[in-house]
């Protein structure tokens, strides 16, 4: 894959843009990590929409957290069946671990302390400026994305190493 220029911290910002700008968390990682490798489509954010609000407003997983698992794929994701699963896996898990080590949850609900699902939940949210909160989670998992994606592409042979 063609990396960008783009520094993990400045793809953490960039992240913060796109929230910034009405984009919600998981489209802004998944939209921010695709275009640091090149990678340029509607579908991007698209995909990414329905796993915002902890998926969907469920409370599940962080749509932050789901964007960065969905943007370390598109990198080292399998290709084909036969491909291993390993590389992405031990990605996914080091980002995951990094989060909570640093928010103390992946889950949305426990993230926010509280749910928004319900209108009341919502009109909280907004009163309580929690969308600030969640910019920071954002930037912080595209941030930690792209710096696992660029361990991971260290850790690869290069092409002269390749024979």
């Amino acid at each position: 894959m063609v990396k960008t220029a783009m520094t993990p911290a400045e793809a953490g910002a960039e992240a913060g843009r796109r929230i910034d700008a009405g984009w919600a968390c998981a489209e802004s990682v998944v939209a921010t990590l695709a275009e640091r490798q090149g990678i340029h489509s509607d579908l991007i954010p698209a995909m990414a929409t329905g796993f915002c609000g902890g998926v969907s407003r469920r409370g599940g997983m962080c749509g932050a957290v789901s964007g960065a698992v969905m943007a370390i794929g598109m990198v080292n994701g399998r290709r084909s069946a036969a491909d291993s699963r390993e590389p992405n896996y031990a990605a996914t898990q080091a980002l995951v671990d990094g989060f909570v080590k640093a928010f103390g949850s992946t889950n949305c609900l426990d993230l926010l302390g509280l749910g928004l699902d319900t209108e009341e939940g919502q009109a909280e949210f907004r009163a309580r400026g929690l969308m600030k909160r969640c910019r920071g989670f954002t930037c912080r998992a595209a941030e930690m994305a792209a710096e696992i994606v660029d361990r991971a592409a260290d850790q690869q042979p290069k092409a002269s190493e390749a024979h």
